[in-house]
C-alpha cells in the first residue's frame, strides 16, 4: 500500500489512483496532495524550449527605444541592469538581475536538466537536488513584477518621449507565459516515482 503524507498537516494518507486531469486533496485540511497531468512530461520539456528560444530573443534584441528630439536610444534587460549599477544603485542592479535575468534562466536549465532525460526514459544525476533547486528558483523568478513597472513606467515616459516597443519586449511577455505553463505542467510525484523506481532497481 502506497502512502503520502500531507505537506500542510502531515496526516498519512493512501494513496490512490485518480483519472487525468483531476487531483487529490488531504482529507484533513484540504491541501492539494497531488494531480494526475497526462503528457506532463512532454508538455514540460515542450514550454521549456519555447522559453529557451524566447529568453534568448529578450536578451539578445531591444527591448525599448526612447525617441527624442529625433534622437534614438535603445535599451536591453542587460543594459537596464548595467546602468542602475553605474548609477550607483547596485543593490537594485542586483536585485533586477537576479530576478529577471539569473532566475529565469536557472530555471529554463533546471527543468531542462530534469526532464529531457525523463522525456527518454533516464534520471540524470543528482535529481533530488535539481529538482528541489528548481523550486527554490521558482520563488525568485519575478518576470511579472518586472513587467508591471514597465508599463507603469511606459504611461509615465509616453509624456516625454516616443516609446517603440522592441522584439525583446514582446519576447518577454511571451516568455512570461510560457514559463507559467512549463511550471504548472510539472507533475512533481512522477519525478519522484521515477526516482523511487530507480533506487528500488539499484
Amino acid at each position: 500500500m502506497s502512502l503520502i503524507a500531507c505537506h500542510e498537516c502531515d496526516l498519512l494518507q493512501k494513496r490512490t489512483e485518480i483519472p487525468p486531469h483531476s487531483k487529490a486533496v488531504c482529507g484533513r485540511c484540504g491541501a492539494l496532495l497531488y494531480r494526475h497531468i497526462p503528457g506532463s512530461v512532454e508538455r514540460t520539456v515542450a514550454f521549456t524550449i519555447a522559453a529557451l528560444v524566447l529568453f534568448i530573443c529578450a536578451n539578445v534584441f531591444p527591448f525599448l527605444a526612447f525617441e527624442v528630439s529625433g534622437q534614438a536610444t535603445q535599451t536591453t534587460l542587460m543594459s537596464g541592469a548595467v546602468s542602475l549599477y553605474l548609477q550607483g544603485m547596485w543593490m537594485l542592479s542586483f536585485l533586477v538581475f537576479v530576478t529577471c535575468i539569473g532566475a529565469p534562466l536557472l530555471q529554463i536549465v533546471l527543468m531542462l536538466y530534469v526532464f529531457v532525460p525523463l522525456k527518454f526514459g533516464r534520471l540524470p544525476a543528482h535529481t533530488p537536488l535539481a529538482f528541489r533547486s528548481l523550486r527554490e528558483v521558482q520563488a525568485w523568478n519575478m518576470i511579472e513584477v518586472f513587467m508591471l513597472g514597465i508599463l507603469v513606467s511606459l504611461v509615465k515616459l509616453t509624456k516625454m518621449a516616443t516609446i517603440i516597443p522592441g522584439l525583446a519586449l514582446w519576447s518577454f511577455l511571451g516568455l512570461i507565459v510560457v514559463l507559467a505553463a512549463a511550471a504548472s505542467a510539472i507533475d512533481a510525484e512522477l519525478v519522484w516515482e521515477k526516482l523511487d523506481e530507480k533506487n528500488a532497481a539499484s
